[in-house]
């Protein structure tokens, strides 16, 4: 067998005609039909899609400080098995990633791994206080290179400082992604503002509080012509703020999670944590916004926000439970489920929401790039006629806490390839990728 060389057999690429695609040392050496190489490891894809590996713009990976919720190695593990071959990984960890040291140990971890590219994200505050920019240039030079940051779970609402902000990451083409909260819109807030709060009697998290800081940071970014990203975009005004700055020309993209396309806040009345999020659930008037805007483009990409807890953070009453969900290895199947199936996107699309526009966003270069000759070999390859039924317990993630536990699902992802190693076959882990080993003379 020569080494490192796989034959991909009549896969449909990006959902259209059924190629080959030969990958030899971490490139797509061919792509056409009838190719052969001696030697190879043959994958029979035929009913198969070849996409380009997913990349998420927002995950939680917890290490450092709360590797009782997750590790680097469980996250990563994960993210391979769901389909994804890089990873943005949220601020919010203990000690908070703002500074070059922080990051580079996040990035560290996550090659020591070798299951998926790590991409720390900086926070934009001391501690994430909101009183302090924190060391913006120094994490943007370090190893990790950081070209994202956020406070994320926390708003930037001083507006001079978030002013700041975009000025200062302007110098190295860096990108703040706002986690869009007024806070006093929404002290002690526990679900969606509505009928269901008003019904059940839970302080209600308005959809103002997000749209006004939205509509702020887009003129701010306009102002200061620097590049904003919206995270986790929850309501159909958000989509129309984020629509009339595009339309005006101001450089903002936006996020959407697989859950905001599929849940409603109805599920609330059951009073089961699991569907407790920030932003909260919203309306089925939301969800549609959300999924037209993503499917024309006024929503960029899909973000998972993937956000494991120990179970006795969540198996507990309403008012004291963690907010988040897990999504890293049910976010193919949610978007098929939500955008394909309902003809609102193809598979096309597919990639351009989940790898070639979040790879962009986090100017991460050899990830979310096309499955052509000379391309590297991110790739996976899904099963799209396939269903299956989610069970939190049979995850990677150290997080048991899915809001779709016992639901079905479409599409599973059969094989991740990682710089052309295959750390996902057959639907199950196989080994990870190891990094060269860097001299030191």
């Amino acid at each position: 067998m020569a080494e490192n060389t796989y034959l991909l057999r009549g896969a449909a690429i990006l959902g259209g005609e059924a190629e080959d695609l030969l990958i030899r040392n971490g490139v797509i050496e061919a792509r056409g039909q009838g190719l052969a190489a001696d030697g190879a490891t043959v994958i029979d894809a035929a009913g198969l899609i070849a996409l380009p590996g997913m990349v998420d713009v927002h995950t939680h990976l917890r290490e450092p400080g709360r590797e009782d919720a997750e590790t680097v190695e469980t996250g990563t593990r994960a993210a391979a098995l769901g389909g994804f071959t890089a990873v943005h990984a949220m601020a919010n960890s203990n000690p908070v990633a703002d500074t070059a040291g922080v990051v580079e140990q996040v990035h560290s971890l996550g090659r020591a791994s070798g299951w998926v590219d790590v991409r720390p994200v900086g926070a934009v505050t001391v501690g994430l206080a909101g009183e302090q920019l924190a060391e913006l240039g120094a994490m943007a030079d370090s190893r990790a290179q950081v070209r994202m940051f956020s406070d994320d779970g926390i708003c930037v609402h001083d507006p001079v400082l978030m002013r700041r902000a975009l000025e200062y990451v302007k110098a190295f083409d860096g990108v703040v992604a706002q986690h869009a909260q007024e806070p006093r819109l929404t002290a002690g807030a526990q679900m969606n503002e509505g009928t269901v709060s008003a019904v059940l009697g839970l302080t209600g998290w308005p959809a103002v509080a997000e749209e006004s800081i939205i509509a702020r940071d887009v003129l701010l970014a306009q102002h200061v012509g620097s590049r904003l990203h919206v995270c986790h975009v929850s309501t159909a005004g958000s989509v129309e703020i984020v629509r009339w700055a595009k339309a005006r020309g101001i450089n903002v993209t936006a996020e959407v999670t697989p859950h905001h396309l599929l849940l409603t806040d109805e599920l609330v009345r059951s009073y089961d944590p699991v569907y407790k999020v920030n932003p909260p659930l919203r309306t089925d008037a939301d969800v549609q916004a959300l999924r037209e805007g993503l499917a024309d483009g006024t929503i960029d990409v899909v973000g998972t926000d993937h956000a494991p807890h120990p179970s006795e953070h969540k198996e507990c009453e309403w008012a004291q439970a963690a907010m988040g969900m897990t999504g890293l290895e049910t976010a193919l199947s949610v978007v098929q489920e939500t955008m394909i199936e309902t003809g609102l996107m193809s598979w096309a699309d597919f990639a351009r929401v989940t790898s070639f526009t979040p790879a962009v966003i986090g100017r991460v270069a050899d990830q979310g790039r096309p499955l052509e000759v000379g391309e590297p070999a991110n790739v996976i390859l899904v099963d799209p006629a396939a269903r299956w039924t989610v069970d939190p317990h049979k995850m990677a993630t150290m997080g048991r806490n899915s809001p779709f536990k016992g639901k079905e699902l479409p599409g599973s992802v059969v094989a991740t390839f990682f710089k052309g190693h295959p750390t996902v076959l057959d639907g199950r882990l196989n080994t990870p990728y190891r990094y060269p080993e860097v001299s030191s003379n």
